[in-house]
């Protein structure tokens, strides 16, 4: 390798670092938007979960999910499992050895791990509130080990969707729609929360603890994307790798300004007032949209790309209630709903993508991920239990989960000891 190889391949391991680290960022934004959009006394759980989850990704991604994402073989639709990179041993893996990698194994896996928490942070929002925190981190060891890393072999292992044509840049549906299809399954089993939905069919609020967090959350995950879009282009070296970053970067900031904007607009003309949440809701709603093609649409297209994103997200979060599926953050209407429409839109702006394909893909990704969560989510229930009591509920998850508040009450007088 000669010297200027070896300064490319240095540049592209060092980008690939720093956007890594930038995208792990994201796991800070969910933790304070999920914080801000709970009610107080479950606000300890809620980080607990979050901490615990992105922990877990990391482990089970070294122990077995690398090795089925990027295997040493496979037919295309099941991988042969590669266990090198468990061992410190990446050469053990035939096909990176045959590739001409640009960048260290290591920083890929580094990458990858990031994006494989951020499915598992989309299930944490959708589940807040009255599911059992030890049945939800099982339930993280199951998706982060074995169900996200098959679907991922189908396209980025360059499995059957890869050949298939079928293209998803970032992950609008690899890490978005799988995130939320588990969520959804988790959902449907656990059921809303106590007071959420009357007999009569009527549906009450419960307002988030903490908007001014949760808004620090969305400005997080927004700043965090760019490592997540920016850096899923793997190279900055080059003129071409280079131009392609600038270009993703400014697409990615235009589509959630575009989703911000008409987000709150259509909460402004269904609802009457400027919806905090459902402008915050837009903004992810724009990035999770431009995450399948965030390269070749031109900005305008780009902001209106997220723009129908932000309009998807709002009247998605109100069906959503009235066919009584509680999600308390609108996890599922953000990245399920609007990582389908990130998916179709992929053809509009790229020729080389196709709808039927694209249809076929998040079909699949739907399909599996969907019905795998349900089986365990369904295993787990029938053993441990996935909700807590009414009581525990009642007063809160945070005493019966983690035996603390995340904001106590300090009503001692002066002189008490």
């Amino acid at each position: 390798m000669d010297a200027t190889t070896q300064l490319g391949y240095a540049l592209d391991t060092f980008y690939l670092l720093v956007t890594g680290a930038l995208a792990m960022w994201m796991a800070a934004g969910f933790a304070m938007l999920e914080a801000g959009l709970v009610r107080a006394k479950n606000t300890a759980e809620i980080l607990t979960k979050n901490l615990a989850l992105f922990a877990v990704s990391g482990l089970m991604y070294m122990l077995v999910g690398y090795g089925i994402m990027y295997p040493a073989g496979g037919n295309g639709l099941i991988p042969d499992i590669a266990w090198g990179f468990m061992l410190g041993g990446e050469q053990a893996l035939a096909k990176v050895a045959a590739e001409a990698i640009t960048h260290a194994r290591r920083a890929d896996f580094f990458f990858q791990m990031v994006f494989i928490a951020t499915a598992m942070s989309i299930v944490s929002g959708a589940v807040a509130e009255r599911m059992k925190l030890w049945s939800f981190l099982i339930f993280a060891v199951v998706l982060t080990g074995f169900i996200y890393p098959v679907q991922g072999y189908w396209k980025w292992g360059g499995g059957w969707l890869q050949a298939l044509g079928f293209s998803d840049f970032a992950g609008s549906g690899l890490v978005h729609l799988c995130g939320a299809s588990a969520a959804l399954a988790g959902v449907l089993l656990l059921g809303p929360r106590q007071g959420k939905y009357g007999k009569d069919g009527s549906i009450h609020a419960f307002p988030g603890a903490n908007l001014p967090l949760a808004t620090l959350g969305t400005f997080i995950l927004w700043f965090g994307w760019f490592g997540f879009n920016g850096g899923s282009q793997l190279a900055l070296n080059g003129l071409e790798n280079t131009n392609a970053v600038a270009a993703i970067f400014v697409n990615t900031n235009l589509a959630a300004a575009g989703g911000t904007l008409l987000g709150l607009i259509t909460a402004r003309l269904l609802f009457g007032k400027a919806d905090l949440t459902m402008a915050l809701n837009g903004a992810l709603a724009g990035l999770v949209a431009i995450t399948a093609e965030p390269l070749t649409p031109s900005p305008l297209m780009a902001a209106l790309i997220g723009g129908i994103g932000g309009v998807l997200v709002v009247f998605a979060i109100v069906a959503l209630d009235k066919l009584r599926l509680d999600d308390p953050v609108g996890a599922i209407s953000v990245h399920g709903v609007v990582g389908i429409w990130g998916l179709l839109a992929v053809p509009i702006t790229n020729d080389n993508a196709g709808f039927a394909a694209q249809l076929i893909g998040l079909s699949a990704i739907l399909g599996w991920v969907f019905t795998t969560s349900l089986v365990f989510w369904w295993l787990i229930k029938r053993t441990l239990g996935i909700r807590v009591s009414e009581e525990e509920e009642y007063l809160g998850i945070d005493i019966g989960e983690c035996g603390l508040e995340a904001y106590p009450e300090f009503v001692r007088s002066r002189g008490a000891q």
